[in-house]
């Protein structure tokens, strides 16, 4: 007969539990902090032993990181899934650029598609005030802010596909991208035409989730990230031709 006995769960293995679920659904990030150890044990119901034996575990197996004077964080190099070597490859060859965004319309698409059925009320709360706040950073022009809630409102679309392979592969570009890794963010909000069209772009996004229509919210993302790629080629091909113009010049200029 296919029976085991039953055994009652440690507490210890139960925080490990919880604690990895955060973390595999990304709602612990990586780089955060953890309560204090009084205020967490308080927050699970165990006891301090039970808690310094579950993060000990945790530490161990790579998914905490006790740093001295400052707490337990979760560890930083969940945030990206790509070697430092493979990340500096990137960052040199633009095709890179162009394929990352041929990856991000198709993965992008899909989880707009995904939010749209499945995402809760609450994940579309989350992405409606994303783009909330990104409105009103659009009226104060400061483009740091801008480029920071573009990455926040594009990752919260993914969160809310509930699809945690996704979520990670996906947190892990936006990282990149933040980083300046595949181009600079903050150059495209400059342009007043480019800032225009970009909000536009993040509101048809928005009002397909919110009208939960799976389909427009793809069709919305793809046009986006397709503006996107646009954009950033004029960019690459106007460097291009100044470096050549900048060439000629030094032909032709008057020598002193």
């Amino acid at each position: 007969m296919p029976f085991r006995p039953v055994h009652s769960e440690k507490l210890s293995s139960a925080v490990v539990r919880q604690i990895e679920e955060l973390i595999l659904r990304g709602i612990l990030r990586p780089g955060e902090r953890l309560p204090s150890e009084r205020e967490l044990s308080e927050r699970l119901g165990v006891s301090r032993p039970s808690l310094r034996e579950a993060v000990a575990d945790l530490s161990e197996r790579g998914l905490l990181a006790a740093r001295a004077g400052a707490g337990i964080f979760v560890t930083e190099a969940l945030g990206s899934a790509f070697s430092e070597t493979l990340v500096q490859l990137f960052s040199r060859h633009d095709e890179a650029v162009f394929d990352y965004l041929d990856f991000r319309r198709d993965m992008e698409g899909l989880a707009a598609e995904r939010a749209a059925v499945s995402g809760t009320e609450t994940d579309l709360r989350v992405i409606d005030a994303l783009f909330v706040q990104m409105e009103t950073a659009h009226g104060k022009r400061n483009p740091n802010d801008e480029a920071r809630l573009d990455a926040d409102f594009h990752l919260a679309i993914v969160e809310a596909s509930h699809n945690v392979m996704m979520l990670h592969m996906m947190r892990s570009m936006y990282q990149l991208l933040r980083e300046g890794v595949f181009y600079n963010r903050q150059v495209m909000f400059k342009q007043r035409t480019t800032r225009e069209a970009l909000l536009d772009q993040h509101r048809s996004i928005n009002t397909a989730l919110q009208a939960r229509d799976p389909g427009a919210a793809r069709a919305a993302v793809v046009a986006h990230l397709a503006y996107v790629e646009t954009a950033l080629a004029a960019d690459r091909r106007a460097e291009r031709d100044e470096d050549i113009a900048r060439q000629r010049f030094e032909r032709v200029r008057p020598r002193g």
